[in-house]
């Protein structure tokens, strides 16, 4: 055979028994295969039955689990309602007890409202009886007097007003008697004191000032070409400058009293200079104010500690030297405030009380009278604004407030304060007012006393510091004078400006007559 047809044969055959073999590798691992799949669904078939199982199981108990749960919740549900009805009956039963409560209380009161409204049939019927008596009684009463009921009625009335007036005058004379003992020895003595331990000098100014000339030629000077210097002056300073006839001297006009120091002290530095001209007004115009404003503040410092206060606002030091070139009726009122502040302070140390804060309040009682050129208001406006504005205790700005009288005293230092400054502007030489307004003071205080009911005449004298009123004996009683003096004493203070206190002396003179036949 041929070797090559020997090696195809051989080849063939090996392909042939491959194939084979493959072949039946296949078919061994399909069998292989189905038999591990019946076995696997053997498997799941036992699982799911035993998962079937335990469901069944895992039901039935919690079927028993809720049956049981719903009978312990029905349990409790009656017991409940058990106990809600017992409670139900014993509301129905406290109720019903109320009820017959309530029913025998309205069967008293209607028992009573009957035995009441027999009572007011009964009071009505007796009222009726009384009234008819009464009625016959004041019949028979008018016959016997000649008068009738409106006619008794305003004689017992008039009668009474008289009683009661003379028992008000008597009080109010026996509580004046009993008050004047215990007090005026003790303020006389306490005033007394204050006024000697105090003398203060005082400063008579107006609104003019007058500077001297070295010559009248100055006068010329000033003026200046077609008035250009005096125009200039004027309208740097508010000051207006009256050149008149006056040999050697200019006069300064002006309400306020800082800018007539700061024009004052301009124009003495012009003269003294000698070259006047609007650039050189201007230059000892801004010296002169750099002058006065360190016066006003020297003038605050020597207050404050002549007056022995501490911490007082920088502001407040500058309105109390402002006040050094104020006057009041003449009187300086830097010098009086201070005169007031130790007034007040020796009296609060006599009182046993605490002198410091009296003076403080003395001090700046006045200090509205620095702004009240600038600004709307009286002076006890402004300076209470002033005081509340610069952190003053309310002590203070209450004796502020109340210096006047403006509002009632409510502190001890108030009243102090009030007593030092009519202490300070009443005693004589303190103060000064021109003729004119003298005049018209005095006419008008004759005038309100005039004014009331029973009044004869009235005089005012002591320089307007006593009003004395004569009145009719037939037409004022002794006790009435006593009442008509503090209504004029009230009309006074509401109706005239004054400085100090008015004495109201009212006279009632009594008369006997008789003739000889």
């Amino acid at each position: 055979m041929d070797p090559i047809i020997a090696v195809i044969l051989i080849v063939v055959a090996a392909a042939v028994a491959g194939t084979g073999a493959f072949f039946g590798g296949i078919q061994y691992r399909k069998k292989v295969g189905e038999t591990q799949i019946g076995s696997a669904e053997t498997e799941a078939k036992r699982i799911v039955e035993e998962a079937n199982r335990e469901a069944e199981s895992t039901k039935k108990e919690a079927v028993i689990a809720g049956k049981d749960e719903a009978h312990k919740l029905i349990t409790d549900a009656e017991r409940e309602i058990s106990d809600r009805r017992k409670d139900m009956q014993r509301q129905e039963r406290r109720i019903q007890q109320k009820e017959e409560s309530v029913e025998k209380k309205l069967e008293n009161l209607e028992k009573k409202e009957e035995t009441v409204n027999q009572k007011i049939k009964a009071a009505e019927q007796r009222l009726e009886e009384a009234e008819k008596i009464k009625q016959s009684e004041f019949e028979m009463l008018e016959k016997i007097s000649g008068l009738t009921q409106e006619e008794a009625k305003a004689y017992i009335l008039n009668d009474l007003d008289d009683q009661l007036v003379h028992e008000k005058a008597v009080k109010i004379m026996d509580y004046e008697q009993r008050t004047k003992e215990q007090s005026e020895k003790r303020a006389r003595e306490i005033i007394s004191l204050a006024i000697q331990r105090v003398a203060a000098d005082h400063v008579s100014e107006s609104t003019v000032s007058v500077v001297p000339l070295p010559g009248d030629e100055m006068k010329g000077r000033i003026i200046g070409r077609e008035g250009r210097n005096i125009r200039a002056i004027e309208t740097l300073t508010g000051v207006d400058l009256i050149i008149d006839d006056t040999p050697e001297a200019i006069t300064l006009s002006c309400f306020e009293p800082v800018k007539r120091e700061i024009a004052r002290v301009t124009l003495e530095k012009l003269i003294a200079d000698g070259r006047i001209h609007p650039a050189r007004i201007e230059e000892m115009y801004e010296k002169a104010r750099r002058e006065v404003e360190f016066m006003i503040k020297s003038e605050g410092e020597r207050a404050i500690i002549e007056a022995g206060i501490n911490s007082i606002h920088p502001e407040l030091v500058k309105l109390l030297g402002r006040l050094h070139f104020r006057t009041s009726y003449g009187q300086n009122v830097l010098d009086h405030s201070l005169e007031v502040a130790y007034l007040a302070g020796i009296m609060a140390s006599e009182l046993g009380l605490e002198p410091t804060m009296a003076r403080r309040a003395g001090l700046l009682h006045d200090i509205g009278k620095a702004l009240d050129h600038e600004i709307e208001g009286s002076h006890i406006e402004i300076g209470v604004d002033v005081a509340r504005k610069y952190k003053e205790s309310e002590i203070v700005v209450h004796a502020i407030h109340a210096h006047h009288g403006d509002v009632e005293a409510k502190t001890i230092i108030a009243c102090l304060v009030q007593a030092a400054d009519a202490i300070s502007a009443a005693r004589p030489g303190a103060r000064r007012e021109n003729l004119e307004n003298y005049i018209k003071r005095l006419e008008k205080l004759e005038e309100v006393a005039s004014s009331f009911e029973g009044v004869e005449r009235s005089f005012a004298i002591q320089a307007g510091r006593e009003i004395r009123i004569i009145v009719k004996p037939d037409a004022i009683k002794d006790e009435q004078m006593v009442l008509l003096a503090r209504d004029i004493c009230r009309k006074i203070e509401n109706e005239v400006e004054y400085p100090g206190q008015i004495k109201v002396n009212i006279i009632r003179e009594s008369r006997a007559i008789e003739y000889a036949r």
